[in-house]
């Protein structure tokens, strides 16, 4: 099929790649004109702008976005809406929130535009192996698209999966479940590495690969890390977060679903992030006042 991809960085490259190598005929456009060129040199028609992509493909238009969720998506979205027609499809391939992608697919349908939410996951591994789509819109935009999902995606690994914005609903959830899975090898690790024994972790990892009940695709992620650099000397233990585990938590509680684990998933990363724990310093000082217990001065 043809269609417009809005988004060249780690993930859109790859996608492109591999819907050009399908046969697909793609219109590409990002901020960096290198990225272009390269779609280019693969056979994609390159653009010069969000407007000039529009125009170089012919209704009805299918274009996807492959861009950070908030500010650059709602533009976007804006632009695409006074220049395409009736008929057209958005997707947003990107992270964002639900509520915002089903209050765009209401706008958009007001003209008669199509818009389709389409969580992604695979990271910069699915070029080789494909992608995890997870779509949400009318039935019959997603049928339209099918053709680029059946590329992107392994057997059976796309779904319409609801509504507008249910797409976005179930990545983020997806994410959320990934923080706590990450929390959960971080911490056994950290427990291994301190144990006192003279542990090879790059062995134990490797091992858990085989037939333990813990392995996972992550699991043998952390063995090529670890491969890499066995005691992760060279990474500093500064973790950031895109978002989707703070939306899933403020859902949760609007919700009144339990969500511990997450929570401590998410304020770990948060943790992560300080130079010195002034919670800390305050616990200490109260250690200090109530019991004479030492301190350290700096």
């Amino acid at each position: 099929m043809k269609l417009g991809f809005v988004g060249l960085g780690r993930m859109g490259g790859n996608m492109v790649q591999r819907l050009l190598a399908d046969g697909h005929e793609l219109v590409v456009y990002a901020r960096s004109e290198d990225s272009i060129r390269q779609a280019a040199a693969r056979g994609a028609v390159g653009a010069s702008s969000l407007e000039d992509l529009i125009a170089r493909l012919s209704p009805p238009r299918v274009v996807w976005l492959m861009i950070p969720a908030g500010k650059p998506v709602e533009e976007a979205v804006a632009t695409l809406r006074v220049r395409l027609s009736r008929g057209d499809v958005v997707v947003d391939g990107g992270n964002s929130r639900f509520s915002d992608s089903a209050r765009r697919a209401a706008e958009l349908g007001a003209d008669g535009i199509g818009f389709l939410d389409a969580g992604t996951s695979g990271g910069i591994w699915g070029l080789k192996n494909g992608y995890c789509l997870m779509v949400g819109g009318k039935a019959e935009d997603f049928q339209r698209l099918e053709p680029a999902l059946a590329t992107l995606a392994p057997k059976d690994g796309y779904a319409h999966v609801g509504a507008a914005g249910a797409g976005h609903y179930v990545k983020m959830v997806h994410n959320a479940i990934e923080y706590s899975m990450l929390q959960g090898f971080g911490e056994g690790f950290e427990m291994l590495q301190t144990s006192g024994y003279d542990l090879n972790l790059y062995q134990i990892a490797k091992l858990w690969t085989r037939a333990s009940v813990v392995r996972s695709w992550l699991l043998d992620l952390l063995v090529l890390a670890l491969q890499e650099d066995p005691k992760l000397a060279g990474i500093q233990g500064y973790v950031e977060d895109s978002g989707e585990g703070r939306w899933t938590l403020q859902e949760a509680i609007e919700r009144s679903v339990p969500v511990p684990t997450l929570a401590d998933a998410l304020f770990a990363r948060f943790a992560s992030r300080q130079k010195e724990s002034f919670s800390a310093k305050v616990i200490a000082a109260l250690r200090n006042q109530f019991g004479g217990h030492a301190v350290k001065i700096r």
